[in-house]
Parts: structure tokens; C-alpha cells; sequence
């Protein structure tokens, strides 16, 4: 948990007790369903949580923003980004129903009334968001296809809508049919530790 407080000092006294639930509750759920590496459960914060919040250093998510995040797995980066910005409004969504379940008893804990869930493929959901977030569930190229048609044209709070993509790796070529609509970030220039050395933000907007 000092590790996010590192990087995020302001935090409300409600946020830092959020935060502070999630490794008790994830190493419950995860030991009867599997939603993350059994050798990354006791690095949670670092290598999920924070990686999550690594989009709050860029991009605010200010009331009544509409995030869709797509194939959300054990909830990352969606219940990070929730309790970060409570006035938004996040559906996360998993094909798998078992993940889903999880998303759903941690939100209850923690009551986080921000998110919903949704059981079923992106390319399935029908609604429009400003913004559609994701953890590398995919090839650049296939998450664009799958969810384009999902983001409302237009911007907020100066911002144009789009897909955010968290990324690690040599996807140099992935991007490239998108040009000068694509902007890349470096997580390392946000957070120091080791583990972010490779790990990027891939933003695309309309």
C-alpha cells in the first residue's frame, strides 16, 4: 500500500481504506478463483494496482465520464481507476463469468458504487463511452477493431475520447497503421521501480 501513497499522496482517508482492502480481499478471491499470477498476488500493489493508476498520471476521468474496460480480468485496470476517480462511471467487462464474480464481491466490500459489470465480449456491448481502457488482452490492432465503434466522437475536458492501452514489449509495428493519432508513454517516467522499465501507455484518440 506505501507504494501507492508514494505516488499518490492526496488520496481522501476513503480511497486510502479502499486501496489498503484490496490485498486481503484479492488474496481471498484468488485462492478459489484465479484472476492473478499466484507469483504476483504478493507484489498486487506494484504490478496491478499501480500499474493501473499509471493511466491517473496522464489522463483525469472527471463526473459523469463513461469508461468501458474490456476484458477487465480480476478488475485492472478498472477498480483502480474507480476508486481514483469516483465521480466517473466504469462498466467492466469479461467474457469470463467467474472473473466477473470476483469484480463483483470485491466492489461490495470495498462499496465501490461507481462500476458495473458486464459478463460478455467487447465486441457484444452495445453501449458508447468516452473512454475504453484495457490491460494488453490483445494485439493493438484487434482491440481497435473490436471496440471502435464504441466510443462517442468528441472530447472531455479537452481531451479527445479514445482507447487508453496499457502495454509492455516491442509493439512498434502494431501502432503503426494508426500514425499520427497514436501517442505513446512511458510508465517509467511516472513510477521508478523495475518493473515499469517496459511497460508503456498506448493512446488513441478519435
Amino acid at each position: 500500500m506505501q507504494i501507492i501513497l508514494k505516488y499518490f499522496p492526496s488520496l481522501t482517508q476513503k480511497q486510502i481504506a479502499q486501496f489498503q482492502e484490496l490485498q486481503k480481499l484479492y488474496s481471498y478471491w484468488n485462492e478459489r478463483i484465479n484472476v492473478i499470477s499466484r507469483k504476483d498476488i504478493g507484489q498486487l500493489y506494484e504490478r496491478h494496482v499501480l500499474h493501473s493508476l499509471a493511466i491517473a498520471k496522464i489522463f483525469q476521468f472527471p463526473e459523469n465520464c463513461k469508461i468501458l474496460d474490456v476484458g477487465t480480468g480480476g478488475g485492472f485496470p478498472g477498480v483502480p481507476l474507480a476508486i481514483m476517480f469516483p465521480n466517473a462511471n466504469f462498466i467492466l467487462a469479461d467474457s469470463i463469468g467467474k472473473k466477473i464474480t470476483v469484480v463483483n464481491e470485491i466492489c461490495s466490500s470495498i462499496k465501490l458504487k461507481n462500476i458495473c459489470t458486464i459478463n460478455s465480449r467487447a465486441e457484444n456491448i452495445e453501449n458508447i463511452f468516452n473512454f475504453i481502457v484495457s490491460r494488453a488482452v490483445t494485439d493493438f490492432p484487434q482491440i481497435v477493431k473490436l471496440v471502435k465503434s464504441k466510443i462517442k466522437p468528441g472530447e472531455i475536458n479537452g481531451t479527445r475520447n479514445g482507447i487508453i492501452y496499457l502495454k509492455g514489449g516491442d509493439f512498434i509495428n502494431e501502432i503503426a497503421p494508426f500514425k499520427e493519432k497514436v501517442k505513446v508513454y512511458n510508465i517509467s517516467d511516472f513510477f521508478a521501480e523495475e518493473f515499469f522499465v517496459t511497460k508503456k501507455i498506448i493512446y488513441l484518440s478519435t
